[in-house]
């Protein structure tokens, strides 16, 4: 049985006036991941990824997905505050490049350069209240400290993706179930006029424990904005 879903990345930006004003696309880039990834990452990940651009067909950021991210079942949706409890924190999906300076989900100057990005989970502890309804996210690694593909402790995770941003706190971009009205056979992008974000619908595919049968997810990961409060 062929399960078909998609992962949805919202690139965040920033949320001036003028980039309220602006219009992204994104598109297949038929060019192999960057050759600064480690080669055991690197070999997981698909031969072509996908290129976000402005309207003025300038690239905002590259990423590449894992060619099957391990999953401990088939998709079926949330378990309380978790929207994809089938994924293990600090799982490697992929890998991205920003061309030039990039933002995170709390608004962090993100250097131009390549990052593999993983799944993780916010922390319960009385410090994000209201920042979101759900835990997941997707945490942003230099691609010259993540070497390996094991699961890193969540300490190390968090260590090593707060490098990303140069500041205490991990570089991380939103990950959320994609709405239906995402195109689910064609990469597209989603704009948020109230939040002032930008999506780009992707799939990405699953390797579920114990199934032979192919299966995706349909997620969405903010790339273009912030978080308002």
């Amino acid at each position: 049985m062929h399960w078909n879903r998609w992962i949805l990345l919202t690139v965040l930006l920033g949320t001036s006036a003028a980039r309220g004003q602006e219009s992204f696309k994104v598109e297949v880039l038929k060019e192999a991941p960057p050759a600064a990834i480690a080669d055991v990452i690197k070999g997981t990940l698909n031969t072509q990824g996908y290129r976000l651009l402005d309207d003025q067909g300038r690239a905002y950021a590259d990423f590449w997905l894992r060619k099957s991210v391990p999953a401990s079942a088939k998709p079926s949706g949330a378990k309380g505050a978790i929207q994809f409890p089938i994924l293990q924190e600090g799982e490697l999906m992929g890998a991205l490049r920003f061309s030039g300076e990039g933002r995170d989900y709390r608004d962090q100057a993100i250097a131009e350069g390549v990052y593999t990005f993983r799944y993780g989970l916010q922390p319960v502890n009385g410090d994000h209240l209201g920042v979101s309804t759900y835990r997941d996210y997707i945490l942003l690694l230099p691609v010259a400290k993540d070497k390996v593909l094991d699961l890193p402790p969540q300490k190390k995770l968090h260590e090593g993706s707060s490098e990303s941003a140069g500041s205490s706190h991990p570089a991380v971009l939103m990950l959320l179930t994609a709405p239906d009205s995402a195109s689910k056979t064609e990469p597209s992008v989603i704009h948020d006029e109230a939040k002032e974000t930008w999506s780009a619908v992707v799939p990405i595919n699953l390797g579920v424990k114990g199934s032979s049968d192919p299966a995706s997810l349909h997620v969405q990961i903010m790339i273009i904005g912030a978080a308002m409060n």
